[in-house]
């Protein structure tokens, strides 16, 4: 094995270490408005107060802000297959997130402390991923320094920058999947998967439902610490 990629490996396998050794990982609610540097176009999108992920020795991990009303094309009705949510458009932008610590995404990539969106993606249906997950649905990062606008991105461009949250040719990944259990905004909570080593934030996505003046909401579980693909 070369040197460069024996230490890459050393690097990553201490990431998951790290992450798993900081767990359990908790949830509370953050009384704390977006940041003013995602920009006045997307913090209006966004929800005022947010929830605050820590780790076990209780430092601040990552915080996120939901979008106050996330366009669906209609009521959640469970999945359809092997998509939870087809009730999203690929490519909304489900909120935003402040990582406090360095992490990892659900294909192990390094994300830097800084300020991301989350915009909604499916897995592509290749032999490159099989087994990834049950599930294609997932939440993309991008900088946000590169995604200043609500607008729904095409296919191209959020693969494109969602790589450069990164740095590498694969969009950043977190794994989105429905909760088991019923989410309170009020309560948020943790859940972790022993088997693979993660923890998710366990919330309601609001949605604004197409055609319906009434708003519903998806109770979901997103994967924030712990790799579980190569």
């Amino acid at each position: 094995m070369r040197p460069s990629r024996l230490i890459a490996l050393v690097a990553a396998l201490a990431c998951i270490s790290t992450a798993r050794a900081q767990g359990p990982f908790k949830a509370e609610v953050l009384k704390e408005a977006p940041p003013a540097a995602f920009g006045a176009a997307l913090t209006a999108e966004l929800a005022p107060t947010g929830y605050r992920v820590v780790n076990g020795e209780g430092k601040p991990y990552a915080d996120i802000w939901l979008r106050k009303a996330t366009p669906a094309t209609g009521k959640p009705n469970g999945p359809n297959g092997t998509i939870q949510f087809p009730v999203l458009v690929e490519g909304v932008l489900l909120g935003a997130v402040r990582y406090a610590l360095a992490g990892q995404d659900y294909r192990d990539q390094a994300i830097k402390p800084g300020l991301y969106t989350l915009r909604y993606g499916l897995q592509p249906q290749n032999g490159a991923h099989l087994g990834a997950s049950d599930f294609r649905d997932f939440a993309l990062l991008l900088p946000a320094s590169k995604d200043p606008s609500p607008a729904t991105l095409e296919k191209k461009p959020l693969d494109e920058r969602s790589a450069e949250a990164v740095g590498t040719s694969h969009p950043g990944v977190l794994v989105l999947l429905a909760s088991t259990e019923p989410a309170k905004a009020d309560a948020p909570a943790t859940v972790e998967d022993p088997q693979k080593g993660t923890w998710a934030l366990v919330v309601p996505l609001p949605l604004a439902v197409k055609g319906e003046a009434t708003p519903a909401s998806l109770d979901i579980q997103l994967v924030v610490a712990g790799a579980a693909m190569p």
